[in-house]
């Protein structure tokens, strides 16, 4: 590995610390990824807040590749004592907000875009991808920009997984629950209590187990993290309840076959917010696990989803630093684990291509 691919990309991501980029706010680390690949005289285009490119001697013959992380962020955690926003250096680590998820991984995968990028030896296209929107699922990140990048055979999602591979990851779906009732006075037992409808539905949800487990992901879980009702008053009966259901599924589960479980049991409406986020693995034999298995790297399920649920191919999640330093107050990545990075995603790369 070159020298420089590791100090340039330290550098940008001092750069992009020091410059706020919530997302749906990301126009202005678009701007600095943009002037990073211009220095290096590589042409890039942009879609919306998403950042991307290909390699010189990109072929559309040939499989495509794609090196993806996202460079929007949360808002600091209040627990915060250093300034999220200034990029420090001690200890051998770096702080800085968005350092951990997912910066350290996005400068990672583009030294490694740059090491391929004018290599004409290689049987796969390498394209690169820095998305927007990833920390809140918003439809202007990477689905806006999957259109442009051709034919994508498989791809690497840079989030912090320890530079372990996960090879599945659970999907995410929102429910919004309506329970029904009639409304009454409280002292005479009149109408029909919504929230006690409501309540036997979420007992159901309590104790119901879907029967197919995962060896990677474990079971499928449905929690109930909201409930109210219209009421301002103690006195009168609601007429109606709702509640939210947090569904995680593994990738043994549709989401329709989610759904079709709560419509046989649940007496209350319901409706999903979404059904984008789905459950997502990667087979073992493919190239891209051989490949880390082969550098001595483990696999596991991750139980959080990425911009990997939105990709209608097979990709793996890997990238320096770790998970449970994401969203928490001053975040930093170790310097080597920024160098690690580098240095793995290029001999991943460079046996598959």
């Amino acid at each position: 590995m070159k020298e420089t691919l590791y100090t340039d990309a330290v550098e940008l991501l001092k750069q992009l610390i020091s410059t706020p980029s919530f997302s749906k706010e990301e126009n202005d680390t678009a701007e600095i990824i943009i002037n990073f690949f211009e220095t290096h005289g590589i042409p890039c285009q942009r879609v919306g807040n998403n950042i991307y490119a290909k390699n010189k001697y990109y072929d559309v013959n040939k499989p495509s590749v794609l090196l993806n992380s996202h460079h929007d962020t949360v808002k600091p955690n209040k627990g915060y004592t250093l300034d999220p926003f200034t990029p420090i250096e001690k200890d051998g680590k770096l702080f800085g907000l968005g350092s951990n998820d997912a910066g350290g991984c996005l400068v990672s995968l583009i030294a490694t875009f740059l090491h391929f990028y004018d290599r004409n030896d290689i049987s796969h296209n390498v394209v690169f991808a820095a998305s927007a929107e990833e920390e809140i699922s918003g439809v202007n990140g990477i689905e806006l920009v999957l259109p442009f990048l051709g034919n994508i055979d498989f791809g690497i999602v840079g989030e912090p997984t320890k530079l372990e591979m996960a090879v599945a990851e659970r999907g995410l779906m929102v429910i919004d629950c309506t329970a029904p009732g009639r409304a009454g006075h409280a002292a005479r037992k009149e109408g029909e209590n919504a929230l006690y409808n409501a309540l036997d539905d979420i007992n159901w949800i309590r104790n119901y187990q879907f029967p197919k487990v995962s060896e990677l992901l474990g079971e499928s879980r449905l929690t109930v993290t909201v409930i109210e009702t219209e009421n301002k008053q103690h006195n009168v009966v609601p007429s109606t309840c709702k509640f939210v259901i947090d569904v995680r599924v593994n990738e043994l589960y549709s989401f329709e076959e989610i759904l079709e479980a709560l419509k046989a049991n649940l007496k209350s409406a319901f409706k999903p917010r979404t059904t984008r986020m789905k459950s997502t693995s990667i087979a073992l034999d493919h190239p891209l696990v051989k490949a880390g298995i082969a550098l001595g790297k483990g696999y596991y399920g991750s139980p959080t989803t990425s911009d990997k649920a939105l990709m209608p191919f097979s990709t793996l999640k890997m990238g320096p630093g770790d998970s449970a330093r994401s969203h928490t107050a001053d975040e930093f990545i170790y310097l080597d684990e920024i160098k690690d990075g580098i240095a793995t995603y290029i001999k991943m790369v460079e046996q598959i291509v």
